[in-house]
C-alpha cells in the first residue's frame, strides 16, 4: 500500500495528496505530526530513500537553528532530534513498497507509483 508521511498544513504536501487523490490508487495518510514515526521506521525511510538522516531534516526550522546548526552530529542523534521533533522532517514522503522519494517537487511522486 502506498503511503503518504503528511503535513496538512504545508503547501507541498497538499499538492502531493493530491496527486496520490488524483492517481485513482489506494494509499494511507500518515499525519506525521500527530503519528510520529518510530526510529525504526524512520532508519527504514531514510533506507528507501537512500540518503542520510542530515538530507531529510528542514533546515530552515527554527527549531533546527536554534538547537542543532552547526552541531557535529550522529545518524543517531540527528534520528532523536527528528522523532523529538517531528516538524524537522521533510515533507511530503511517499512509499510505495520499498520505494519512496520526498515530493519536491510533487512530480518526483509520479517517479514511485507503478
Amino acid at each position: 500500500m502506498i503511503k503518504i508521511y503528511h503535513n496538512p498544513r504545508c503547501s507541498k504536501s497538499r499538492e502531493g495528496l493530491k496527486l496520490l487523490e488524483n492517481s485513482g490508487k489506494d494509499f494511507q495518510v500518515i499525519k506525521y505530526l500527530e503519528d510520529i514515526p518510530s526510529k525504526e521506521e524512520l532508519r527504514t525511510l531514510l533506507n528507501y530513500l537512500s540518503i542520510s538522516a542530515e538530507n531529510l531534516v528542514r533546515k530552515n526550522e527554527a527549531i533546527w537553528k536554534e538547537n542543532f546548526k552547526g552541531k557535529l552530529l550522529s545518524e543517531e542523534e540527528i534520528i532523536d532530534a527528528m522523532i523529538a521533533h517531528p516538524k524537522l522532517i521533510e515533507r511530503p514522503i511517499v512509499v510505495n513498497g520499498e520505494k519512496a522519494v520526498v515530493g519536491r517537487p510533487t512530480e518526483k511522486i509520479n517517479d514511485i507509483l507503478d
